[in-house]
């Protein structure tokens, strides 16, 4: 992406890495199973598993938080999510029975999400979980949905499933796995206000180029 910053290709879920002074830091973590994809990608780039310090969570979904529990046990690293997600991440909330035939087969696709402890929680719109990182409140997907904005390279957000793209185009997530469809929309228009030059997402390819521009052209049309 730029100096510092890789998206890995996990099948149809993005898992993005951040190289800091401090060590590497994960955002997401991909399907259950996907450790070892992720500890490849890091050889890859020349980092080692070891060197992962914190993982950024967006959102309790298990396409996302798959092998979270895994890769915080074998990194050490801190886990940090919104409060309103913990429930789910932590197994306090059972995830929903799936309805329909296609969440029926997503599901059985998936497999079980091991849950796990959250270390850090996000509790106000703009805090600081990482110094360059801003947690923004991006509800709707999920109640506690956080999109990440990094001060580098003129900005980067990680959109997690607050948006999406296909070839270059900026759209908000699918309705049929979003719990709030009219709040996801606020969430988009609220990114759209902002500032930052790339974009990356849970599911398509990354924007570059003044990249807030394609979140302005989803939200005007």
């Amino acid at each position: 992406m730029v100096d510092g910053v890789f998206e890995l290709r996990l099948g149809y879920v993005n898992v993005h890495v951040v190289v800091t002074d401090d060590g590497v830091v994960l955002i997401d973590t991909g399907l259950p199973g996907r450790s070892p994809l992720i500890e490849r990608g890091l050889k890859g780039i020349g980092r080692a598993l070891g060197e992962v310090t914190t993982i950024l969570v967006t959102h309790h979904h298990a396409d996302h938080v798959g092998s979270l529990a895994d890769l915080r046990r074998r990194t050490g690293a801190r886990v940090v999510a919104h409060a309103a997600e913990v429930p789910w991440i932590a197994g306090h909330i059972p995830p929903s029975p799936p309805v329909g035939r296609l969440a029926k087969l997503a599901a059985r696709l998936v497999g079980t999400v091991e849950t796990t402890k959250v270390d850090q929680l996000i509790t106000t719109d703009g805090a600081e979980p990482l110094p360059g990182f801003t947690a923004l409140h991006t509800p709707g997907h999920t109640r506690g949905h956080v999109s990440y904005l990094l001060d580098r390279a003129g900005g980067i957000l990680f959109a997690g499933d607050a948006a999406g793209s296909r070839r270059g185009k900026v759209s908000g997530p699918p309705h049929m796995f979003t719990a709030d469809p009219a709040r996801a929309g606020q969430s988009l228009a609220r990114l759209a206000d902002l500032e930052f030059d790339h974009a990356v997402f849970g599911h398509g390819r990354a924007v570059s180029g003044l990249a807030v521009e394609a979140f302005r052209r989803a939200v005007a049309g």
